[in-house]
This record gives structure tokens, sequence and C-alpha cells, in this order.
């Protein structure tokens, strides 16, 4: 297996980040349940490790897995191309099953849709919870489903325009 030099700059930011946190990398394998001898590796540059573990090692210490990631350049999405699917993501709140299969096949790909998936799927699953038990009731149905599609409307625009977005009373689900 050939080394590269992107393989070794992983290994040395896994590195600075455990140290920074004062772990040894027995600890940190302790804690992500990953071999001890697979971090070392990773380390040294010894092997090109795979996303998951890059993922689980990046959330634990709290890096940013894009900078673990392979992307290839020609193969990776262009700013508009992000922010394309972060609309549709917002945009799809409509409906749940688009949203967690857009979140789920980008997560690791586009920067920020991780959160932000997170965030629309909450909001989600917390209307859900409030719509199921007034079902019967005539007037409430319709009063959640218009309040959850202003939500919708107003933060896919806010995502339009670049500028924050915010789902109220969701709870957190996923984190």
């Amino acid at each position: 297996m050939e080394i590269t030099t992107q393989t070794m700059e992983k290994g040395q930011r896994i590195r600075e980040a455990r140290i920074k946190k004062g772990m040894t990398q027995q600890d940190l394998a302790e804690r992500t349940n990953i071999n001890v001898r697979t971090i070392q590796r990773i380390e040294n540059g010894e092997v090109s490790a795979r996303t998951y573990t890059l993922n689980t090692l990046a959330a634990f210490l709290e890096i940013d897995p894009h900078l673990l990631l392979d992307h290839n350049p020609d193969t990776a999405p262009t700013e508009k191309e992000n922010r394309r699917l972060l609309i549709l993501l917002h945009l799809s709140g409509f409906l749940l099953l688009p949203t967690l299969l857009i979140w789920f096949f980008e997560k690791d790909r586009i920067r920020g849709i991780r959160r932000q998936g997170m965030d629309v799927i909450n909001f989600q699953l917390t209307m859900l919870v409030f719509l199921i038990p007034v079902l019967p009731l005539a007037f409430l149905p319709i009063l959640i489903a218009l309040f959850t599609s202003a939500v919708i409307i107003v933060n896919t625009v806010r995502v339009m325009l670049n500028r924050p977005y915010h789902y109220p009373m969701a709870i957190s689900f996923l984190r």
C-alpha cells in the first residue's frame, strides 16, 4: 500500500488533536472502540483509514471530518452544488424520507449538511410528535401543518440568502 503525504497529514492532525486533549493513544482507543494499533498506524501514516474510523476519530476529537476525508477535487461538489443541496435539504422538510436520504448520503460529502440535516429531521420528528395526539381533532392538525410549512419555507429562504436558520420547538432526537 502506497503511503501518501495526505495520509501522513491526516495522521498528524489526529495526533495533534489527541495530544491537545491530553490523551494517550490507549485513552483514545478505549473511548472510541478503535484498536490502539490502528490508531498508531493512522497517526504514523502507515495506513489509509476507513471513512467510518476517520469520522469516529474526528467526532471524538472535535475536529472537522472534512480535514480527514479524501475528496477528489474532480468529484467534489462545487459551492453552488453545496448550496443547492442545502436548500433542497431544508425544502425537503415537508417529507421525512427525502430529508433522511439527502442527509444520509451527503453528510460526509457536503460541508454543513450533517448539522443542518439533523436540525431539519429533529424539527420534522418534533412536529410528528405534536401532530399524532391531535389527529382526531378538527383544527389543530391544520394549524400544526400550517406552522410547519411556514417554518420550512422561511428557513429555506434564509438558507438561500445565506442567513442563519432556526427551527423552533425542535427536540434533539439526533445529536
